[in-house]
């Protein structure tokens, strides 16, 4: 089957502009064009657009993130050079503005993360959505894109057989390597190496991490602590990680034990870094400030105190507060010699050394670093190597923590890419 759009010449009003993927960068995308009066094609293979979106809003769509702008860009670390123009046009401030705008008002939360005030993320994709098909957005679901034909017109895969569609200029949106059963697969990435365009790997971002084993005879932790504890916070916590530049970080917050090592909020802040000593070193390991809220000098009084008859567990609980899963991984990681020596028992309860030797599987990832390099794109996001196709969103070779820098981010490229398609097809309006 065989769509009859024919393609236009750069710079004419073409038949429509194709953008495949619809996540928020694709949608965003679709914003800018048909704000323009642009007509706009969007493809997605799922039954339905904005599917990862409405998983991320389950506990709480977080959008944004009010800390200050200068801090919010350094959280995308080595690319934060190439994402500042475009986040500064699309800033934190702009994405409360644009929710406001389809009548969702937000409020700032206590950790300075932005959400919607009902937390939920169904009206606004609603509202969203509404508005993209008022201004004229044709919405294609279940065609997945297979690249493109000989003559350069896009391929796609739907129940009916195979289509193909000509366009002059393509946005493409098709998010990372995570959560493939919500679209965000990376099949895409052959198909652009196929002709010429600059990538780096796909790798787990925002995840989880396999814990190595604390004594020869287990594969990562007890049967005790992963049947008694997995599951459960730990809180509050602080860790230090060097990275593989040598610098050294420390943060506090929490983090959940899992079947296989640990995963969570404070473990995502560091997952880039002990990604990268993983894959330089075969393991990363890190340290657990049990007790951030005392000095080491603190805990090795109180641990050296006499306990008389009472345990090592009670003595800790009521000298230092410490018990359940804190104390579960003293006596998981520690020898009994070590717990009964109280320099060394009071060191690892300030530094408890921790190795993981691997991440989870992209599938489980919140998102995933790797894509599109920056250094294939022109500064409108357009792909060098393909005049008049850019790329936008999680695609491309970024990655940022959790806390609404990664939303804030791919809607950021995917406005960036919409006005690079717009200029490129009516240089007059842009």
């Amino acid at each position: 089957m065989t769509d009859t759009s024919v393609p236009a010449a750069a710079g004419a009003a073409p038949t429509s502009v194709v953008i495949i993927g619809g996540g928020p960068a694709g949608l965003m995308a679709a914003e800018v064009l048909s704000a323009h009066g642009v007509p706009v094609d969007l493809y997605d293979g799922m039954p339905s657009v904005g599917r990862k979106f409405l998983l991320a809003g389950k506990g709480g769509l977080n959008l944004t993130h009010s800390e200050p702008f200068e801090r919010f860009t350094t959280r995308f670390a080595e690319r934060e050079a190439a994402l500042k123009p475009a986040v500064e046009a699309f800033s934190p401030d702009a994405m409360r503005a644009w929710a406001a705008d389809l009548g969702v008002d937000t409020f700032v939360g206590t950790s300075g993360r932005v959400f919607p005030s009902d937390m939920k993320a169904a009206p606004l994709l609603r509202a969203w959505l509404h508005r993209l098909r008022e201004a004229g957005v044709r919405f294609h679901m279940r065609h997945r894109w297979m690249g493109w034909t000989d003559q350069g017109a896009l391929r796609f895969t739907t129940a009916d057989g195979e289509i193909t569609k000509a366009a002059t200029c393509t946005i493409l949106a098709l998010g990372g390597g995570s959560w493939a059963r919500l679209g965000s697969d990376g099949s895409w990435m052959p198909l652009l190496q196929a002709k010429g365009v600059d990538t780096a790997r796909l790798q787990s971002a925002n995840c989880g991490f396999d814990v190595a084993p604390t004594a020869p005879d287990r594969a990562g932790w007890s049967d005790f602590l992963r049947h008694k504890f997995a599951g459960q916070p730990i809180k509050p916590v602080a860790i230090t990680v060097i990275d593989v530049q040598g610098h050294t970080q420390r943060q506090q917050g929490e983090f959940v034990l899992t079947d296989t090592g640990i995963e969570g909020s404070l473990i995502y802040a560091f997952s880039s870094r002990i990604r990268e000593r993983i894959n330089r070193d075969g393991a990363c390991t890190l340290h657990l400030d049990l007790l951030p809220a005392h000095t080491p000098e603190q805990v090795l009084a109180e641990v050296s105190r006499p306990r008389g008859p009472r345990s090592l567990s009670t003595h800790l609980k009521s000298r230092l507060g410490l018990q359940g899963l804190k104390m579960a991984l003293l006596h998981e990681c520690l020898s009994p010699e070590q717990l009964a020596d109280a320099t060394s028992l009071a060191q690892a309860i300030k530094a408890l050394p921790l190795t993981v030797t691997r991440t989870r599987p992209m599938d489980e990832a919140i998102s995933t670093a790797g894509g599109v390099k920056f250094e294939a794109l022109d500064e409108h996001f357009m792909v060098r190597a393909l005049p008049g196709v850019f790329c936008a969103g999680e695609m491309l070779d970024w990655e940022a923590p959790t806390g609404g820098y990664l939303l804030t981010a791919s809607m950021a490229t995917g406005r960036q890419a919409g006005l690079g398609a717009l200029a490129y097809v009516r240089p007059a309006q842009a």
